[in-house]
C-alpha cells in the first residue's frame, strides 16, 4: 500500500517536473519549437535522420520571430533568428556572451583545453598568445609547404585522368587528403604524402575516425558542443579519444626530436614550440623560426596543451579547407561563365607574376586572385563549414525589441545555414553568385554574413583557411579543364558531426588542360 503510494507520488512529481521543463518557453512568453520528449530538437539526431546543423536550420525556416525557444534534451535554449541580434551577441554585447558553453575540463582532461572550448580569462590569455601564429607574414613563411601539397594533388589527379579519362572524380575525398596533408605538414611538422603513401602513420590515425571507435569520437565531439553533460559523463566513465592521444604522441616525438637536434622548419609547430619554451610567439615574421629551449619546469605550455590546439586546428582546418575548395569546384562546374571568369583571372595573374604552367605558386600571386576570393566567400556562405554558431549567456541581457531578458546560463544558437540562405538577407540564396560581394554591387546584407563567426571569438585561422582553399582551386584550374555539369542542388546526409556532408559525395569531371 505504502509502496504504491510512494511510486504514485514519485511519478506525479516526475511528470510535474518534466511538464515544467517543457513548458519553459510558454511561461516565458517566447515563440517555441514544440518539444519532442525526451530529446527535444535532438530527436531526429538521435534517430540518425538529420544532422544537427540541418535540424537547427529547419527550426530557423519554420519560424519568423527574432528568437525561438527550443529544447535540447531538458535544456531550454534560444535560437537567434535575427541577423542584427546575432551580430550583437557575437560583437558589441560580447561581454554578455563570451563563452561557448561547451565541454572543457582543464584539470582532468587537458586535451579538451583548446581555444574553441576554453572560457573567460583562460580563453583570452591563450587567444592572445596564439594570434601572432596566423599573421600574413607567418602564413607566407609556411606557403611553400602548402604549395608542395597542392602540386602533389595535381600529380595525383593527373594519374587518375590518365587511367580513366572519362570517369568522374569524387573531389571532396581528394581535397580531404590535400587538407589533411597540409595539417600533417604545417601543424604536426611531418613530411607526409598521403597521395602516394595513403597508409602513412598520420593518415592511418586520421582514417581511424571512420571506424567503429570513430563513431564514439564523433558522438563525444558533438556532445561537447550541443550537450556538454553527456561529454562529461563519457569522460567520467572512462572514454578516451584514442585518435587525439595518438596525435599527441606523434607531436611529442616530433617536438623532442626537433629540440634535441636543433631542427628548424617553417611551420605552425615551430611557432608552438617557441610558445612552449618562451611563453610567446612574437610579431617579427623573420625571427620566430629559430629553436629556443627551456628547462622542463620552466616551459610555458605542456605537450598536452599544445596537442589540444593542434587537434582543434586539425578538426577545424581539414574540413574547412576540403569543403570550401570542393564545393567551389562543384559550383563552378555548373556555372560556365563564372568558371571562365575564374580561369581568365588565373591566367592573367600568372602572367603578371611571371609564372608559367607547372611553376610554383607564390603567396603574392594567390593573394592577387580577387575573383577567386569572391568565389570562396560565396561558397562558405552557401555551405558554411560549421552551419551554426553557439554561445552561452554569461550575464543577463535585455532584448529591447522584444522587451525580454535572456538569463545568465542560457545556451544560444545561431543558424548560419539559416541566415546565409534567407532571401531576406541574400536575394536568390540558392544561386551561386560571387558577384554579390562586389564593392559596387553588394547584393546582400553584410550583417547576416558570418561564415567565420564574428567578434573576439571569430576563427583565428581564417586567413590560412582561405589561402589553403584558394591554392587547391587555383591548382586545379591551372592544370585541368573542369567539365561543365547540369545544375543540381546538393542534398546532405546524416552525420554525427556538425558539418555538412554531401549525400553521395561531390563528383566532377576533369580533363588535362593544354
Amino acid at each position: 500500500m505504502y509502496l504504491i503510494l510512494l511510486v504514485t507520488i514519485s511519478l506525479a512529481l516526475l511528470v510535474n517536473y518534466l511538464r515544467r521543463i517543457y513548458t519553459h518557453w510558454q511561461r516565458e512568453g517566447i515563440e517555441e519549437e514544440p518539444a519532442k520528449f525526451p530529446f527535444g530538437i535532438l530527436d531526429a539526431l538521435v534517430k540518425r535522420q538529420r544532422s544537427f546543423g540541418i535540424i537547427v536550420s529547419d527550426v530557423y525556416e519554420q519560424h519568423k520571430s527574432q528568437i525561438v525557444g527550443i529544447y535540447m534534451m531538458h535544456k531550454p535554449t534560444i535560437l537567434v533568428r535575427d541577423a542584427q541580434l546575432a551580430r550583437q551577441v557575437m560583437t558589441s554585447e560580447f561581454n554578455s556572451f563570451h563563452d561557448r558553453g561547451v565541454y572543457v575540463d582543464e584539470k582532468r582532461d587537458p586535451l579538451s583545453a583548446n581555444l574553441f572550448n576554453l572560457q573567460g580569462a583562460a580563453w583570452r590569455n591563450l587567444r592572445n598568445k596564439l594570434t601572432p601564429s596566423f599573421s600574413s607574414g607567418k602564413i607566407k613563411g609556411m606557403f611553400s609547404t602548402i604549395d608542395d601539397v597542392g602540386d602533389r594533388l595535381v600529380q595525383h589527379l593527373m594519374g587518375l585522368i590518365e587511367k580513366a579519362p572519362n570517369d568522374p572524380i569524387e573531389i571532396k575525398q581528394k581535397l580531404t587528403t590535400y587538407a589533411i596533408d597540409i595539417i600533417g605538414s604545417v601543424i604536426f611538422g611531418l613530411e607526409i604524402d598521403s597521395f602516394t603513401n595513403p597508409k602513412n602513420e598520420f593518415r592511418a590515425v586520421s582514417d581511424s575516425l571512420l571506424v567503429e571507435d570513430g563513431i564514439l569520437i564523433k558522438m563525444h565531439n558533438m556532445a561537447s558542443v550541443i550537450f556538454p553533460p553527456v561529454a562529461k559523463l563519457m569522460n567520467r566513465l572512462g572514454f578516451e579519444n584514442k585518435v587525439m592521444i595518438k596525435l599527441r604522441d606523434i607531436m611529442q616525438h616530433t617536438i623532442e626530436f626537433r629540440e634535441r637536434h636543433n631542427v628548424v622548419r617553417k611551420d605552425l609547430l615551430q611557432l608552438l614550440i617557441r610558445l612552449r619554451n618562451t611563453g610567446k610567439i612574437g610579431d617579427d615574421d623573420d625571427e620566430v623560426w629559430d629553436i629556443e629551449t627551456a628547462q622542463e619546469e620552466l616551459k610555458a605550455m605542456s605537450i598536452d596543451k599544445i596537442a589540444a590546439q593542434a587537434f582543434l586546428f586539425y578538426i577545424a582546418g581539414s574540413e574547412t579547407t576540403a569543403a570550401a575548395s570542393a564545393f567551389t569546384l562543384y559550383e563552378l562546374a555548373m556555372y560556365p561563365e563564372l568558371l571562365k571568369e575564374a580561369r581568365d583571372e588565373l591566367d592573367v595573374v600568372m602572367e603578371r607574376h611571371n609564372l608559367k604552367p607547372g611553376d610554383k605558386f607564390t603567396y603574392e600571386a594567390v593573394q592577387d586572385l580577387k575573383f577567386l576570393e569572391l568565389c570562396i566567400l560565396e561558397t562558405i556562405r552557401k555551405y558554411p563549414a560549421l552551419p551554426f554558431l553557439n554561445r552561452e549567456c554569461t550575464k543577463d541581457f535585455h532584448v529591447d525589441d522584444m522587451n525580454y531578458t535572456i538569463k545568465k546560463g542560457t545556451p544560444i544558437l545561431i543558424s548560419l545555414l539559416g541566415l546565409h540562405r534567407d532571401p531576406a538577407y541574400f536575394p536568390n540564396p540558392m544561386d551561386y553568385d560571387p558577384h554579390r560581394y562586389d564593392a559596387d554591387n553588394m547584393n546582400y546584407d553584410p550583417t547576416a554574413y558570418m561564415p567565420f563567426g564574428e567578434g573576439p571569438r571569430h576563427c583565428i585561422a581564417l586567413r590560412m583557411g582561405k589561402v589553403n582553399a584558394k591554392v587547391a582551386v587555383a591548382k586545379v584550374l591551372a592544370n585541368f579543364n573542369l567539365i561543365p555539369a547540369p545544375r543540381k542542388e546538393i542534398k546532405f546526409r546524416f552525420d554525427p558531426t556538425p558539418v555538412l556532408m554531401p549525400e553521395g559525395g561531390l563528383s566532377v569531371r576533369l580533363s588535362k588542360r593544354a
